[in-house]
């Protein structure tokens, strides 16, 4: 495994790398059989880890965590310590999907809704026809659940996608890479909610203006509570930043 530069965002540690470089990182960590825990974390993650020391304690096993959101971006930037990039979630998934399809990698899904989980199987094989699909589950279910782990794990395979959100996901990837034999495990939150158009994404223009927290809060009234960790994000970067002067 490539070590990366990292950059330590209230007690995060990011890999300092663009995407293209880390989706190289990740698909040759595949190929030799490693386990790899990847983590794409945002403001909202980081402050509930700050708070939640049994959070932080999983978010430290992870492999990779890259930053997911302008904000993180822009919190590196004012502690003069920049991250080359964002890179999201979402686009994450999206470009391991090109290299399983590419290398013909097995893949496991874990969450959502029922009828957005089967849209996320069936536009896979659709559009990523040379990966093999060995199984996939709901996120409705406890994290004691043995049977749901004990599928995934029976399955054994090169990527498993787990779209549970913030803690559940990491928190069941932890418990799974525990007893794992190798394979990337990467949570992605509702990512399967944009991948199958169950929720819309914002248009490229917007993304690249930085704005597509904007556009998901018109789109969603009801993330305004999580919005609001933003602004407790960039104070928390502030007072960070007196710290170091």
């Amino acid at each position: 495994m490539e070590k990366n530069q990292k950059v330590t965002v209230l007690d995060i540690d990011f890999d300092n790398v663009t995407q293209d470089d880390l989706v190289d990182q990740l698909n040759q960590c595949i190929h030799s059989k490693q386990k790899i825990f990847v983590v794409t974390a945002n403001p909202e993650i980081v402050m509930y880890a700050n708070q939640n020391p049994d959070y932080m304690d999983i978010l430290r096993k992870a492999d990779y965590i890259t930053a997911d959101g302008i904000g993180i971006v822009k919190g590196a930037r004012i502690l003069g310590t920049p991250i080359v990039e964002r890179v999201a979630g979402y686009d994450l998934m999206l470009e391991l999907l090109k290299k399983a399809d590419q290398f013909k990698y097995s893949m496991y899904l874990v969450g959502a809704k029922e009828e957005v989980i089967v849209k996320a199987v069936k536009k896979i094989k659709k559009e990523y026809p040379n990966i093999t699909l060995k199984g996939y589950h709901n996120g409705y279910f406890k994290l004691s659940d043995k049977e749901v782990m004990g599928k995934v794990l029976q399955a054994q395979t090169d990527i498993v996608f787990v779209g549970l959100g913030f803690p559940k996901q990491e928190k069941w990837i932890q418990n799974y890479l525990d007893q794992a034999p190798k394979g990337l495990v990467m949570g992605v939150g509702g990512s399967f909610d944009a991948f199958t158009g169950t929720v819309k994404r914002a248009p490229k223009f917007i993304i690249k203006l930085n704005l597509e927290w904007f556009y998901r809060l018109i789109k969603q009234p009801t993330r305004f509570k999580r919005m609001l960790m933003i602004p407790k994000f960039l104070i928390a970067i502030y007072k960070e930043k007196r710290k170091n002067i």
